[in-house]
Formats: C-alpha cells, sequence, structure tokens
C-alpha cells in the first residue's frame, strides 16, 4: 500500500495567491509539494508545454514578480529562484500530476484540487451574505445621511444666539413689609 500525503488546507491555502484575477499557484512552490526541485519541474512542463495552455499556466512579468514581493506575498525575489516564475491555475495544477506521474504528485494534486473546489463552495455559500452586507451598507448610509440632516437641523436652534425671554404667566406685584 502506498504512503498517504496529506498536507494541511492551511498550508496550501497559504500559496495560493490571486493574480490577474486568477487563484494560481507558484511552481516553485508545487515543487516543494511535490517533493521536486523546481527546475525538474519546469523541465516536465517544457517537455509537455501542449498541455499548458495560458489557462493552465503562464510566467509572470516583472511587474508582477515586484509586486508579490512588495506586497510581502513571498518574502524576496531570491524565493523566485533567480528567475521569473510560471504559475498554475487549479486545471495546470491537475495537468502538473500527468506530467509528473509520481503517487506523490498525484495525491497531493488531488489535495491541491480539493482545495480549490472548497474554496470555491466557500465563496458561493456567503455569496448570499456579502449581498446582504453590501445592502445593509447602502441602507446604513442612507441613514447616515438623514441622521446628518437632522444632526445639522437642531444645530441651528443650538446655535443661535440666546435672547432674553419674556416671561409668561401670573405676576404678582412685590409685598411692601410694614
Amino acid at each position: 500500500m502506498s504512503e498517504l500525503f496529506i498536507i494541511p488546507d492551511e498550508v496550501i491555502i497559504g500559496k495560493i495567491y490571486h493574480i490577474r484575477n486568477l487563484k494560481v499557484m507558484l511552481d516553485r512552490d508545487l515543487a516543494e509539494l511535490y517533493n521536486v526541485k523546481a527546475v525538474r519541474l519546469r523541465e516536465q512542463v517544457k517537455r509537455n508545454i501542449e498541455r499548458f495552455p495560458e489557462k493552465f499556466m503562464f510566467q509572470l512579468t516583472v511587474q508582477e514578480a515586484e509586486l508579490m514581493v512588495s506586497q510581502n506575498a513571498i518574502p524576496s525575489k531570491q524565493h523566485l529562484g533567480g528567475t521569473l516564475p510560471y504559475v498554475f491555475t487549479e486545471h495546470g495544477v491537475l495537468q502538473l500530476s500527468n506530467v509528473l506521474k509520481s503517487g506523490r504528485a498525484i495525491q497531493v494534486s488531488i489535495n491541491i484540487i480539493e482545495v480549490f473546489v472548497k474554496m470555491r463552495e466557500m465563496l458561493l455559500n456567503h455569496k448570499d451574505i456579502l449581498q446582504q452586507l453590501e445592502e445593509m451598507r447602502k441602507t446604513m448610509t442612507n441613514h447616515e445621511e438623514r441622521v446628518d440632516m437632522i444632526y445639522n437641523y437642531l444645530l441651528q436652534f443650538i446655535d443661535q444666539k440666546k435672547k432674553p425671554r419674556t416671561e409668561i404667566g401670573f405676576k404678582t406685584k412685590e409685598k411692601n413689609n410694614f
């Protein structure tokens, strides 16, 4: 029986980045998870490049790599391995397991795909909550404007100079003491 490789979801989630409106993983991080050298992973990809259209994999631009470093998504450019990294979408990760063909690569890819699916399900489940929050925000903004209007109206009364008022009511003459 083959050894089971289970990687905690948190570890995988920590290696998923949002680039070009896609959720992707760096080649270096995938190589680490698959327990292969990043150079070997890239070699296998280049040998099977027809399996990796741009929807599955693309190379980061210099600006994208610098942005990842500046936003502390990755510690430094050295973490990228000296070259502009390739990044893989969910479909690219699946293709990697076909290219690498090791038992570990297959199991780790399944684990990664499950995390991608869980993330997508979570977003769909919480979409309703996000819509409700947006409606509440709009309502609160509308109420906030009304409260500001009432507040400003009340300030007008407070800011007016106090004029001496004429007393009203029953008036008595002053009593003389005899």
